[in-house]
């Protein structure tokens, strides 16, 4: 199909990829690898220690947790988007419905857009640091400053112009801005440690236990993090991207299932060593004045690196809320099929920079990834049984699509049920956001089959053999 004549680029929104466009390797390596390495690391990393982890906790915590969310990516995530070749949304439509989908895209489009205004807010604080306004503190949710609006829009803009030129220029852009990062990641890791009295590799532990990551109390409004709660924080802070498929968007491209594994890049050079890197700034930051409790990623990259720090934390929020602003721009052109994904993505981005504007949800880092995996994970688990599952228990996929019907009600059941129970085993039940997830997905995947079961029996027509290939 030929580019529409109001796109720049063709993104095959309603289509699957063909093979002329598709891509390599090191496309999701860098890809992975700039998202990851990201100006969020310098928020998300201080948070951990503001949590008051062990370093035992902390360090084999990302370990498993990582390897988890690696595994993810490679089993589930992508060997689906290179059998179907189609958009998370697209595949969506096909299975549940073109009502539900539309609820499902606005929530997903919302989440995704106001997760791009936190690494525009990441990025802002470099500027404050250069051009010294008031920026907020740990506790703020509102903008302190007109300067802090100024910044937090101009870099609002330009990341969105970026995102909007479509998947094959995000990954570009990432590929060239990664290298550099891990770098001067690296350089931070060394910094910080070196300034908490590491002087040689044998006395890392010795350190890492007693002067950084030493347990005790978390701070005021932040809960005690535990192993478990480091592992499964790590595992599904990107719950919506590969449990929840949302990365079907971006594996559709894959010429192989297996580029999953470059998500190894992301994790364990991002989510690990950038982590690391980040919490030991912030453990620097409050040896010099304990009172000084802010996170704000400017400031710290500044105190280790000068300048190249600064620029370290634009680039990063850059190259995190690129393929983020893409993502939300996706869900939300799917809403009109017809409308032009480039204007969206334009649009999207400007209402990112607005909600940039306030830090709530960037100071709250944690708690908002989990509260967005457990929303949106639910759908992830009905694409994998619909595909995997469905045809070997006699029921058929793409349930939707076969029928002509508007609404899946097996898919809409699982999801809001899902949701349910996991809402209330954290209100009533006393069980911590960061733990429900995992139940919630089987709850879904066991509500889907049985209600898809009963609503099939009634359309004998839509019977296939068990054990036929989805």
């Amino acid at each position: 199909m030929a580019d529409a004549p109001h796109e720049p680029v063709n993104e095959y929104e309603r289509e699957p990829v063909p093979e002329q466009a598709r891509l390599g390797l090191k496309s999701y390596v860098g890809m992975f690898a700039g998202e990851h390495v990201a100006g969020t690391e310098l928020m998300i990393g201080p948070l951990f220690l503001a949590a008051g982890v062990s370093a035992f906790d902390f360090i084999y915590g990302l370990l498993v947790g990582n390897l988890l969310a690696v595994l993810s990516w490679t089993l589930f995530t992508a060997p689906i988007a290179v059998r179907c070749r189609l958009t998370l949304y697209y595949q969506l439509e096909k299975i549940c419905g073109r009502k539900l989908v539309t609820t499902y895209n606005l929530a997903n489009g919302v989440m995704f857009t106001v997760l791009a205004g936190a690494m525009m807010t990441v990025s802002a604080t470099a500027l404050g640091v250069y051009f010294k306004f008031s920026m907020p503190q740990l506790t703020d949710t509102l903008p302190t400053s007109l300067g802090w609006v100024v910044a937090v829009l101009v870099v609002g803009v330009l990341f969105s112009v970026v995102a909007a030129f479509g998947y094959r220029f995000v990954a570009r852009f990432a590929n060239i801005a990664a290298p550099w990062m891990v770098l001067v990641f690296v350089a931070f890791g060394l910094i910080g440690l070196h300034e908490m009295g590491l002087n040689s590799a044998k006395d890392f532990w010795h350190v890492a236990s007693t002067v950084i990551w030493k347990g005790g109390d978390p701070m005021p409004g932040q809960v005690k993090f535990t192993f478990w709660h480091v592992m499964f924080f790590a595992w599904f802070c990107n719950m919506a991207w590969h449990i929840g498929m949302a990365d079907l968007s971006i594996f559709r491209f894959a010429k192989k299932s297996w580029y999953g594994i470059a998500a190894a890049a992301g994790m364990y050079i991002g989510h690990f060593m950038a982590w690391i890197a980040a919490s030991t700034l912030y453990a620097v930051q409050l040896k010099h004045d304990p009172a000084n409790t802010a996170v704000l990623p400017g400031p710290l990259a500044y105190q280790a690196c000068g300048l190249t720090g600064l620029l370290c934390v634009i680039v990063a929020g850059w190259t995190t809320a690129n393929p983020t602003l893409y993502r939300a721009g996706l869900a939300f052109q799917a809403l009109r099929p017809g409308s032009s994904r480039f204007k969206v993505t334009l649009l999207t981005g400007l209402i990112a920079s607005v909600t940039a504007v306030f830090p709530v949800v960037t100071m709250r880092l944690l708690d908002f990834v989990a509260l967005w995996g457990m929303i949106l994970m639910p759908l992830g688990a009905v694409i994998f049984v619909d595909f995997w599952l469905l045809p070997r228990f006699g029921l058929r996929s793409n349930f939707a699509a076969v029928t002509g019907r508007t609404l899946n009600w097996a898919a809409a059941t699982a999801w809001l049920v899902s949701v349910a129970v996991s809402t209330l085993l954290v209100l009533k039940g006393g069980v911590q956001i960061y733990f429900v997830s995992l139940p919630g997905w089987f709850v879904t995947a066991l509500l889907y089959i049985g209600v898809s079961k009963l609503m099939q029996k009634n359309v004998p027509s839509l019977a296939v053999q068990p054990g036929s290939e989805p």
